[in-house]
């Protein structure tokens, strides 16, 4: 849940990913336990400008849940349609998500709250594999491979440091690949999720957009939770007025 306080407010700030990384250090003396235990900070409103969130620490009630809730939305969804897509299971990769969270907490002890999640960008390679011929061993046995990859990557930057991949994969190179992800998941909405309801997806879309650059503040920071809201709201509106449309997974 304070993952996504985290990273908002140093999106929105202008700290340097060396800060950002020493101060998610908790303080000397504080008790983490799993990342349960936290102090509140500032005023728990509006942190200082360049200000970070520390895994230790919270906003207020209300804004640690409605951050939290727009991450839960984020992360679920990414969870439940990736493996859909790629032709999986979704129930094991919920399961083994939880899984593999609770193990990050346990080794990492609470330091560095984070929840994984499924991953959008094998998307494009499970399409290819089954555009050739595969079957869902070839996508798990592919994955499985990038899982043995990342694995080696972590003890590498484990023993040299986070330089190497500052040295490997500079801000262009990342942002490329960002970007190329984008791409891969493009044809997968044109295909999928734009014939079925093409209103609804243009106005939720444009509603979040227009959150994120008109709204203020904390509002601006969960567009993403209140896209999800308007979007539900029309549809509803719309099943009432035009007839009930079925869902879009059911066509994957």
């Amino acid at each position: 849940m304070m993952r996504i306080i985290t990273r908002t407010i140093e999106n929105t700030g202008t700290a340097q990913h060396s800060d950002a990384v020493e101060n998610s250090r908790p303080h000397k003396g504080a008790v983490m336990g799993l990342g349960v235990r936290w102090t509140l900070h500032g005023d728990g409103r509006t942190p200082a400008p360049g200000a970070v969130v520390r895994p230790d620490e919270r906003l207020s009630w209300p804004r640690t849940a409605g951050l939290g809730a727009q991450h839960v939305v984020a992360m679920f969804g990414a969870s439940f349609v990736a493996p859909v897509l790629m032709g999986l299971d979704p129930n094991l990769a919920i399961m083994m998500s939880g899984v593999a969270t609770i193990l990050f907490l346990l080794a990492t002890r609470g330091r560095v709250p984070s929840y994984l999640g499924c991953s959008l960008s094998f998307v494009g390679v499970a399409a290819i594999i089954r555009a050739q011929g595969g079957g869902s061993a070839a996508v798990t046995g592919a994955i499985f491979v990038v899982g043995a990859a990342l694995l080696l990557s972590g003890l590498v930057v484990r023993r040299f440091g986070a330089r190497i991949i500052h040295a490997a994969m500079p801000p262009v190179v990342t942002g490329a690949v960002v970007m190329l992800i984008g791409f891969n998941l493009a044809p997968v909405t044109a295909r999928t999720y734009w014939p079925q309801d093409q209103w609804t997806a243009l106005l939720t879309m444009l509603f979040t957009g227009l959150a994120v650059v008109c709204l203020r503040g904390f509002w601006s920071r969960v567009a993403i939770f209140l896209g999800l809201v308007f979007g539900y709201a029309v549809s509803w509106v719309s099943d009432r007025l035009f007839g009930r449309i079925h869902s879009c997974l059911l066509c994957v």
